[in-house]
C-alpha cells in the first residue's frame, strides 16, 4: 500500500496487518481516515477487473495472492496495463521493463584480421592485411549462451523462465529462428572485406535480433566515418596555391581516411563550396606523403598514377584552370576535342606523363575502350548526377573503367529518386547497397511510396559513412557568403497569350476523353509544355518568326524591367531558360535593342568558346553583362560569381535542377548580399520530374491541373 499524499511511503499489507495497534495508528494517520475501509472497499473494485484477487479476499486481512508462472505472465502482459488504465498504480519488477529485460540475441563478433587489428590502419580494402574476421554467437543480456542452454529454453513450456537466477520472457518462436541461423554460420568463421564489414554493421545496427561487437580498431573507424568532425584537419599542402578553409581541410582529411581503407565516397559539398579545390589539394597531399615514405621505389612507382575525372563538357576547360590556379606544378591533360590522341600507344605515353586526365562523359562513352587500357590510380566523376541512369550507356561504360580509387562529386546526390543514390553508389562501392531490383524493393518503394521511417533511417546508417554533406547555409562552415534572398514574381497574360491558352485548354478537354495509355500521358505532357511556352511568349509557341517584343508577354516586360534596374546599379546578372530558341531571341533582343554586353551558352556552344565567354563575363574589369544560359547547358559546373542576380525565366520540372543553375553564382567569391530568382509559377512547379503520377491522372485531375496552372498565371 502507498499514500496519495506521499507515493513514496509504501509498506506491504503483510507488515500491517501484523504491526502493533499503536504502529497501525501511526500509519492511518499518514494513510487517511478510515484506511482500512478505503483498502478493502478498492481491493474489491480491483478484483472485478482482475478475478484471482478475490482468493486473496477471503480473509478480512488481505495480504498477497500466489500465481503460477502461466497466471503471473498473463498478469504482466495483460492485466497490469488494464488495471493501470483503472486508476491503479502498478508496479512491475525491473527486470520486465524495457531496459531491463533481458533479450535474446544473435552475437556478430568482428576482428581486424591480424594482430591488434594493424591492418584497419592498413593499405586496401583488396590487400590481404584489411581483411575482418567474424564469427556469431548466441546470447542473451550480453552473455555467451550455448547451444543445449538455448535449445532448454526454447524446448521450455512457458514463456516466462528463470534463466541464470533472473526471470525473462522468451518469443520461442523466434529464438528457433536465431539457433536455425546460428547453426547454419556457426562452423563458419570467413574473412569479410571492409565494405563487407561496413554492411554488416549497418545491418546489425537496424536489427533488434543482431548484437554486434567490434574490437577497439573496427569500433574508432566506424566512428571516424560515422562522426568527420573526429578526424585530424590537414594542413595546408606546401605546394597548394591558396588558403584552405577548415570544412575544406575536413574534406581532404575524409578524402585521405578513406582511401587509407580502401573505400570510395560521395563529396556532396552544395554548389559552390570548393569540392574541386579539396580533389586537388588531395592530390597533392598525396604527393607530400609519397614523397616522406621509406618505400622510395613503391612511393615513385604511384607517384606516376595519374587520376582520370569524367566532367560535363561545360566545366572541362574550367577544371584545367583550377589546376592551374591552384596547383600548378601538377600537369594536366585535357582529352576532348576532334584533335585529342587517339592512338592507344601515344594515349599511353602522353597518360603517363600527367597527374590528371580530364574529359567529358560523352568521350568516356565513345572513348571506353581507350581510357580502359589506363589503370588509374583515381576516377574522379564531376556532377555525378550524370551517371543517375545505370541503364544508360555512359553510365555502362564508365563502371568499367578501372581504377583503384573512385570518388564522385555532386551537390544533389539524389536529384529525382533514390535510384539516382544507388546509381552512384554502385559507382563507387559495387554490391553495397544489393543489386538494382533489391534496392528497390527494399528502400526506394517504401520511402518514396510508403514514406517509411524505419527504411529510411537504415538506409541513412548504410550510406552516412560514405558521403560528406556540407551546405552554404550552415553558418558554421562558411560565414562570409551573403544570404540567398529568393522571389517569386507573378505577371498577368496579355490578350494574345489569354486566347491562345484558352484555345489550347479547350482543345485537350475535348480529345483527353477519348484518350489511353501511353498515348493520353503524351498529350498531357505536351500540353504542359504548350502552355509553358505560350506564358513565356507568343512566338515560342506559334513558331513563326514574328515580332519578339515586351508588348506581346508580360512575363518578357517585367524581366526586361528587372534587367534595366540591374544594370543601373552597374551589376552582372543570369537568365536562365530550358528552351534554346528562347534563349537565342532573348540574347538578340536584349543586345540588338537594349544594347547591352550579352553572352548565350547552350548545348551547341564550342568549348573554346564557352571558356572564353566565361572568362570575359568574370573578368573584374569589364563591363556588367547579361548571361543568358541554357538550364542544362550551363546550370552545373560553371563559376560565375561576378553576377548577383540570376532569373530564371521559366521553370525547370525539378526545382533540383533549378538550384544548382542559380549556385552558378550563389558560391565562394560572391560579395554582393541579393540575389534574385524570377521565378513563374506554371504547371512545371505544380508536378515533379517522375512521371510516375500520369499513370492515375483522370480527366477531371488533369482539367483540375490546368486550372491551377492557368490561375497561378492570370492572379
Amino acid at each position: 500500500m502507498a499514500a496519495k499524499q506521499d507515493p513514496s511511503l509504501r509498506v506491504p499489507l503483510q507488515d500491517y496487518w501484523r504491526s502493533r495497534s499503536t504502529q497501525q495508528k501511526q500509519l492511518q494517520t499518514q494513510f487517511g481516515d478510515n484506511f482500512e475501509q478505503h483498502l478493502l472497499t478498492n481491493l474489491g473494485y480491483a478484483a472485478r477487473i482482475y478475478p484471482l484477487l478475490w482468493q486473496g479476499l477471503e480473509t478480512d486481512k488481505p495480504a498477497n495472492i500466489s500465481l503460477n508462472v502461466d497466471d503471473a505472465f498473463t498478469f504482466l502482459s495483460e492485466s497490469a496495463w488494464v488495471l493501470e488504465d483503472a486508476g491503479y498504480k502498478v508496479i512491475v519488477p525491473a527486470w520486465w521493463t524495457p531496459k531491463g529485460r533481458q533479450r535474446a540475441k544473435i552475437r556478430l563478433q568482428v576482428k581486424g584480421k591480424g594482430s591488434k587489428s594493424a591492418a584497419i590502419k592498413g593499405k586496401g580494402l583488396f590487400s590481404a592485411d584489411s581483411l575482418v574476421e567474424y564469427q556469431y554467437e548466441l546470447a542473451i543480456g550480453g552473455e555467451r549462451v550455448s547451444e543445449q542452454e538455448w535449445q532448454a529454453l526454447v524446448n521450455s513450456k512457458t514463456p516466462l523462465v528463470q534463466f541464470r537466477g533472473q526471470w525473462m520472457e522468451l518469443d520461442k518462436d523466434k529464438m528457433q529462428e536465431m539457433l536455425n541461423f546460428w547453426q547454419k554460420h556457426r562452423e563458419e568463421n570467413p574473412d569479410v572485406s571492409l565494405i563487407d564489414f561496413m554492411k554488416l554493421t549497418a545491418e546489425g545496427e537496424a536489427s533488434e535480433d543482431l548484437e554486434v561487437e567490434r574490437d577497439r580498431a573496427l569500433s574508432d573507424m566506424l566512428e571516424k566515418l560515422h562522426d568527420k568532425s573526429r578526424l585530424e584537419l590537414i594542413a595546408d599542402p606546401v605546394r597548394f596555391q591558396g588558403k584552405l578553409r577548415d570544412y575544406q581541410k575536413r574534406g581532404v582529411s575524409w578524402l585521405s581516411y578513406l582511401e587509407s581503407l580502401g573505400l570510395n565516397g560521395c563529396l556532396a559539398d552544395d554548389m559552390g563550396l570548393g569540392k574541386s579545390a579539396q580533389v586537388i589539394a588531395r592530390l597533392l597531399q598525396e604527393r607530400e606523403v609519397l614523397s616522406t615514405s621509406k618505400e622510395t621505389e613503391k612511393a615513385l612507382a604511384l607517384s606516376v598514377l595519374p587520376t582520370l575525372l569524367i566532367a560535363p563538357t561545360s566545366v572541362v576547360g574550367n577544371w584545367q584552370k583550377e589546376m592551374e590556379k591552384f596547383a600548378p606544378e601538377l600537369r594536366s591533360l585535357i582529352h576532348h576535342g576532334p584533335q585529342r590522341l587517339q592512338d592507344a600507344k601515344a594515349f599511353k605515353a602522353a597518360v603517363q606523363d600527367c597527374d590528371m586526365l580530364i574529359t567529358s562523359f560523352t568521350l568516356a562513352r565513345k572513348d571506353e575502350k581507350l581510357l580502359s587500357s589506363v589503370a588509374w590510380h583515381r576516377l574522379v566523376i564531376d556532377e555525378a548526377q550524370n551517371i543517375k541512369n545505370p541503364k544508360a550507356a555512359q553510365t555502362k561504360a564508365i563502371l568499367k573503367l578501372p581504377a583503384t580509387h573512385r570518388l564522385a562529386l555532386t551537390g544533389t546526390p539524389v536529384e529525382n529518386r533514390l535510384l539516382d543514390l544507388w546509381s552512384i553508389f554502385n559507382f563507387l562501392n559495387p554490391g553495397y547497397l544489393g543489386k538494382e531490383a533489391q534496392f528497390r524493393k527494399m528502400f526506394e518503394l517504401p520511402i518514396q511510396k510508403h514514406g517509411s521511417r524505419t527504411q529510411s533511417a537504415a538506409l541513412k546508417k548504410l550510406v552516412e559513412p560514405f558521403i560528406l554533406r556540407r551546405l552554404k547555409t550552415d553558418k558554421s562552415i562558411i560565414q562570409d557568403l551573403p544570404d540567398k534572398v529568393e522571389q517569386k514574381l507573378y505577371c498577368n497574360l496579355t490578350r494574345e497569350q489569354a486566347s491562345l491558352y484558352e484555345a489550347i485548354v479547350k482543345e485537350v478537354e475535348q480529345e483527353i476523353d477519348a484518350a489511353e495509355g501511353m498515348k493520353r500521358k503524351g498529350m498531357i505532357l505536351a500540353t504542359l509544355l504548350k502552355l509553358k511556352q505560350i506564358c513565356n511568349h507568343p512566338r515560342q509557341f506559334l513558331q513563326d518568326e514574328s515580332e519578339f517584343t515586351p508588348e506581346r508577354s508580360h512575363k518578357l516586360e517585367r524581366l526586361i524591367e528587372m534587367i534595366e534596374e540591374v544594370k543601373a546599379e552597374g551589376e552582372s546578372l543570369l537568365v536562365f531558360t530550358q528552351f534554346t530558341e528562347l534563349g537565342s531571341a532573348l540574347e538578340k533582343y536584349i543586345k540588338h535593342t537594349l544594347h547591352y554586353n550579352t553572352y548565350y551558352i547552350h548545348g551547341g556552344t564550342s568549348r573554346e568558346k564557352r571558356e572564353r565567354m566565361i572568362s570575359e563575363f568574370q573578368d573584374p574589369e569589364s563591363e556588367p553583362s547579361v548571361f543568358i544560359l541554357s538550364l542544362k547547358a550551363g546550370g552545373v559546373g560553371i563559376t560565375l560569381t561576378k553576377a548577383n542576380h540570376v532569373f530564371h525565366f521559366d521553370r525547370w520540372w525539378n526545382p533540383a535542377v533549378e538550384d544548382q543553375a542559380t549556385d552558378r553564382a550563389f558560391r565562394i567569391g560572391q560579395k554582393i548580399d541579393q540575389m534574385i530568382e524570377d521565378k513563374k509559377k506554371l504547371a512545371g512547379s505544380i508536378i515533379g520530374a517522375d512521371e510516375s503520377w500520369l499513370t492515375e491522372l483522370d480527366n477531371e485531375a488533369f482539367k483540375k491541373l490546368i486550372r491551377l496552372n492557368k490561375n497561378a498565371v492570370l492572379d
